[in-house]
């Protein structure tokens, strides 16, 4: 197995900044609200586990599985629920956290798919945003960590063929 390799485009520190700001805007917006956040599998459980444990509300915790069908480096647009939310979403205020919207498709799909449930309100907040690869002009990041160049990227979650998700920065690499 070819070992890639990987430069650093932010650091561990960087990151961890960021993660306290966003969680402090997030309290600070749901002051004397419980929040349901709902971490996207894989890729956002790094950046999902760091980010509500600093952040200071009455809190659950859900996840959801996607899948996004074509060939294996691109998608078509098309996205599939493999794992729906475990918690009554109905009037309650829910926080979608994802790792990375680049085209919009799965962002998107999950906007419009979580509004059958009726929450009382719907966000979404992503690690990373790279809008040079957009393709759904209409997605909104309520909570961006970082925009970043059309890259790939791993670590803090991210892979490439299920490696690299452990490193503590965010890191691009040469494919």
């Amino acid at each position: 197995m070819k070992k890639e390799a990987v430069t650093e485009l932010i650091g561990a520190e960087k990151i961890a900044a960021r993660v306290k700001e966003l969680a402090a805007e997030i309290t600070r917006d749901y002051e004397g609200n419980e929040v349901v956040f709902i971490g996207v599998l894989r890729g956002a459980v790094v950046f999902f586990s760091d980010l509500i444990r600093e952040v200071k509300l009455d809190a659950q915790l859900d996840f959801v599985k996607v899948s996004s069908y074509g060939d294996s480096s691109k998608s078509d647009g098309k996205i599939q629920l493999d794992y729906p939310p475990d918690t009554d979403l109905t009037g309650r205020h829910v926080i979608l956290v994802e790792d990375i919207v680049d085209m919009g498709y799965t962002a998107k799909w999950l906007r419009e798919h979580f509004e059958i449930y009726s929450p009382a309100s719907l966000k979404i907040c992503a690690l990373l945003d790279k809008p040079e690869r957009r393709k759904v002009p209409d997605v909104t990041i309520d909570y961006l960590g970082f925009t970043i160049p059309d890259e790939f990227v791993v670590g803090y979650g991210l892979d490439y063929s299920q490696r690299h998700r452990n490193l503590p920065f965010i890191g691009k690499i040469e494919l």
